[in-house]
């Protein structure tokens, strides 16, 4: 039983990889496509070359891999029991003893692995390199930032609290436009700072450069008259000014990153950060669970597969099949997104949002794998 357990994962093993990597070309060729159009720009002197943007590309192949992981091992495990059904070397596997709960078992077990690998992906390997192709692009154009409005962020302090925009995040880690403004207890602004620059300090503060501050006083004491009775008080310019804060660059970085392309570990402290400031965190929190379960969902497509190998095949049949393998497989990835901006919008628990898709297709390959294989 241990040489066919090995004969049926060296062959789904050696099917994911071709199929992994032909995805990985065919994707990888769509962001090189793409990224030729920033080439020839460039910013304080450097060009934006054609070898930079293949480098930007390769780092950006272990998020593609990352996301089509559970694509290539449902393909890839279809295509090895579709084969296996169709030649009868799975007939001659039952015949030899591999009945559908042995067969079912030794999947799980191949699924495992690939669970593990997708998630070490996904939480070590892709992150990193993602944050290193934006390093490399953003060395030639400037800066990374998420559009004009910037990054928000917002923390509190024991008498006061603020909300902190940053425009954009250079390749040496130093802020640009950075918008400050401080509230009372009531709500009411007290100050406005504008800074051109910034760094992070090693003090639990920031140092701004090229800073502009103007202070308000509250004459009245209604809140419905507050913003009519506030008046400036003071205006100040300095070249430096440091600002002690909590905000760490961890934080801003994670800010200004997709939280699709974080690694779980900073998505849950960065919801804790965002729940303790009385921020929504519903969408990180969903983009979390999604990190959980997402990884699992290979041990689903390895179950989806099984059926196959008790079907019966004509011969040139097996490609339907695959198309029909590719269907589900994309059909999976839509779903997974779709219920992550409908669980968002709709303020489900971000648990239950991100794991639909994951338990409606678990429940549609075991009532699969027990119509195909147990009563048939």
């Amino acid at each position: 039983m241990v040489t066919l357990r090995k004969l049926l994962h060296r062959e789904i093993m050696a099917s994911v990889t071709y199929v992994a990597l032909s995805f990985l070309a065919l994707f990888s060729f769509f962001d090189l496509v793409e990224e030729l159009g920033d080439v020839g720009k460039g910013a304080a002197g450097k060009v934006y070359k054609l070898s930079n943007a293949a480098l930007h590309t390769l780092m950006w192949t272990p998020n593609r891999l990352y996301e089509l992981m559970p694509i290539a091992v449902l393909i890839g495990c279809i295509v090895v029991m579709a084969r296996f059904a169709q030649s009868s070397e799975f007939t001659i596997l039952r015949t030899s003893g591999m009945g559908p709960w042995r067969a079912l078992r030794s999947l799980l077990s191949l699924g495992l692995l690939f669970t593990l690998l997708t998630f070490a992906i996904g939480d070590y390997i892709a992150p990193a390199s993602t944050r290193a192709a934006q390093l490399i692009k953003s060395r030639y154009t400037g800066q990374i930032t998420v559009g004009q409005t910037g990054a928000w962020l917002k923390e509190r302090q024991p008498f006061s609290s603020f909300a902190v925009n940053v425009g954009a995040l250079s390749n040496d880690g130093k802020m640009s436009n950075i918008k400050i403004f401080e509230f009372n207890s009531k709500g009411q602004i007290i100050s406005t700072l504008q800074a051109a620059k910034g760094e992070f300090a090693n003090d639990d503060s920031w140092t701004l450069r090229g800073v502009k501050r103007s202070e308000f006083m509250i004459q009245g004491t209604d809140d419905k008259n507050a913003s009519q009775n506030s008046r400036v008080l003071h205006d100040s310019t300095a070249q430096d000014y440091r600002w002690p804060t909590s905000l760490s660059a961890e934080m801003v970085s994670v800010a200004l990153l997709k939280p699709e392309r974080m690694r779980t570990i900073d998505l849950y402290q960065y919801t804790q950060h965002l729940q303790a400031n009385g921020q929504t965190s519903q969408r990180y929190e969903i983009e979390f669970w999604r990190k959980v379960f997402y990884p699992l969902s290979c041990m689903v497509m390895v179950v989806l597969a099984l059926p196959f190998a008790y079907l019966h095949f004509r011969s040139g049949s097996i490609s339907g099949y695959v198309f029909i393998g590719v269907l589900i497989g994309i059909s999976f990835f839509l779903l997974n997104n779709v219920f992550g901006y409908v669980g968002n919008l709709n303020n489900w628990e971000p648990w239950f949002a991100a794991a639909v898709p994951g338990i409606l297709y678990s429940l549609a390959s075991l009532a699969a794998f027990g119509w195909l294989v147990l009563r048939r």
